[in-house]
């Protein structure tokens, strides 16, 4: 007769079992969770940044919900559709872009907060998510050995992703207000250094083989200032050095185009799906 598994050795199979499990569903190999990096990729990242910026002022201050409370109730819009996002196996353009556009929102109201209610100085937020970027970029490098956002194939691998473009976002509001107001630079200066140097960067991946992923991660980086830029630039009064269009009419505007190319990638992928279903 076999002799009864002792109890501890049970609850340690149990635990392993659950362990396991769990790693698997981070693990677990899916198909690509992100859009292919192509023109309008940088269109749509772009506007999105520029909606961060200007969606978050409108609800914060035109709406009168204040910083608190628009963070608050962004954040949970964004936990919501993270999750979808996570719930998914493949590249859903409207779950991913509208992930994009609520971190973008969120990035700011973090970086706002800290300025605007606790009196964090513009110097240490852009060193502090500076610092967070960087460190959630070894942490990533360090679990999966790549950063190339090619290989997000598994959930694991794209935590990771998702945090470091919150950081991204945080970071280029930061950095963007700093150098526009703090250091004086002004809205249509500080977009085109921020663009210029993200031409430089595509020019020496192009010209000079600058690696992919540092390129591509350069110029995300970088993209987030050089859009709040724009959006502030785009909204400011006249009498700021602005084209007084609002918050709201930049934000339905962008908004807008968003919403159509998100449409167009939509369709895109729906007839490539069905052109590769198998005549019978």
């Amino acid at each position: 007769m076999t002799p009864p598994t002792p109890q501890h050795q049970i609850g340690n199979a149990s635990t392993q079992a659950a362990h396991r499990v769990q790693d698997s569903a981070w693990t677990k190999t899916l198909l690509t969770k992100v859009p292919e990096i192509t023109i309008l990729f940088w269109i749509i990242k772009i506007m999105s940044t520029t909606v961060g910026e200007t969606a978050a002022d409108f609800l914060s201050e035109n709406l009168g919900l204040g910083l608190p409370a628009t963070t608050a109730i962004m954040s949970v819009l964004l936990a919501a559709v993270l999750i979808a996002q996570f719930s998914v196996r493949r590249y859903i353009p409207s779950v991913y872009w509208l992930a994009v556009v609520l971190i973008s929102v969120v990035g700011t109201l973090f970086s706002d907060n800290l300025v605007d209610n606790l009196g964090v100085s513009l110097w240490t937020t852009t060193a502090i998510f500076g610092a967070g970027l960087v460190v959630s970029f070894l942490a990533w490098y360090r679990s999966e050995r790549t950063l190339s956002i090619h290989s997000i194939v598994t959930r694991r691998r794209e935590a990771f992703y998702w945090l470091a473009i919150l950081f991204t976002f945080a970071l280029g509001t930061s950095a963007g207000d700093l150098i526009a107001e703090t250091l004086a630079f002004g809205y249509v200066p500080s977009a085109l250094m921020f663009g210029g140097i993200i031409a430089l960067i595509f020019a020496a991946h192009t010209k000079l083989g600058l690696n992919a992923v540092v390129a591509f991660w350069a110029a995300y980086i970088l993209t987030r200032p050089f859009g709040a830029s724009m959006g502030d630039f785009l909204t400011a009064t006249p009498k700021d050095g602005g084209l007084g269009l609002g918050t709201n009419g930049t934000s339905a505007i962008f908004l807008a185009v968003i919403v159509g190319v998100v449409g167009w990638f939509t369709v895109q992928g729906r007839r490539a799906e069905a052109s590769q279903v198998p005549v019978r």
